[in-house]
């Protein structure tokens, strides 16, 4: 079910967030989600607007289609596309659970530990670290560079 900002209150201390670009959308977003739906509540997946992910680089698929991707898979119980900060969402939604990938631990911004600290938010760092988007796009760019020179030598 995707849920705008407004009804984010009505889900508060019932559900644990996921969150990020999720573009490309790849297997080891899956196995997170999973991860996060086995803590045996509600999952929400916060998805990061355009503008996010344009800082990473060019969006491969547009936020609304991350979106409807997302909110049919299995795991999620909510979808939300964020238009603004993850701080902003963590204090409105104020999750059971804020679910991040093992490769955040030590490297969560300190306002968003700050706030789940005083809004009594378990943080819960997954080992389902696979892969990352901006990595698969990485590897993308350089095989079709490759090929590219193959055929011209």
């Amino acid at each position: 079910m995707i849920v705008t900002t407004e009804e984010l209150g009505s889900l508060r201390q019932a559900v644990a967030m996921v969150d990020g670009g999720f573009d490309p959308l790849h297997p080891g977003h899956v196995e997170y989600f999973r991860a996060a739906q086995a803590l045996g509540v509600p999952v929400l997946c916060n998805v990061s607007g355009d503008h996010y992910v344009a800082r990473k680089h060019p969006p491969l698929l547009a936020e609304d289609d991350r979106v409807r991707l997302i909110d049919a898979l299995r795991p999620i119980d909510y979808v939300h596309l964020s238009r603004t900060s993850t701080e902003e969402i963590l204090q409105r939604l104020q999750p059971r659970f804020y679910v991040k990938g093992a490769d955040w631990r030590d490297k969560l911004p300190a306002e968003q530990v700050r706030i789940c600290a005083e809004q009594g938010t378990e943080i819960v760092y997954l080992d389902t670290v696979l892969n990352s988007s901006s990595r698969l796009l990485r590897d993308y760019v350089e095989a079709v560079r490759a090929a590219e020179e193959r055929e011209a030598g």
